[in-house]
């Protein structure tokens, strides 16, 4: 059963940065496409904001792209999220997920997920 474990979330204010981390039970992640999915305050999970392919082929949803950039490190079985200039609108609990099957991350069922770490922007 692979397991995921985000950290990183916290409180920043707008324009500032931030950087997630998905650390993945299984050493083997090229074996696995990964994803990052939001969840903001009364409202459904979104997503995915973006995804990896094991081929290094990534993915960006529109309210994302140019800011965020999902990459991972395969020495540390590390999935990482680099946020960028952010919004008071990217405020939310942030999910790491992984599938062997890119298209489920894609179409946003992935089989596996994580606990989720919040993220707040606010002044």
């Amino acid at each position: 059963q692979l397991q995921l474990v985000e950290t990183g979330g916290g409180l920043v204010q707008p324009g500032e940065s931030l950087r997630l981390s998905c650390a993945v039970s299984e050493g083997n992640i090229n074996a696995y496409a990964f994803g990052w999915f939001r969840q903001a305050p009364g409202k459904e999970r979104e997503g995915p904001l973006c995804t990896r392919n094991a081929d290094g082929i990534t993915y960006y949803a529109d309210s994302v792209k140019g800011r965020f950039t999902i990459s991972t490190n395969n020495a540390e079985s590390t999935v990482f999220l680099e946020m960028n200039s952010l919004k008071p609108e990217d405020t939310g609990v942030y999910y790491c997920a992984a599938d062997s099957f890119p298209t489920r991350v894609r179409l946003g069922r992935p089989g596996y997920w994580g606990q989720g770490t919040q993220v707040t922007v606010s002044s």
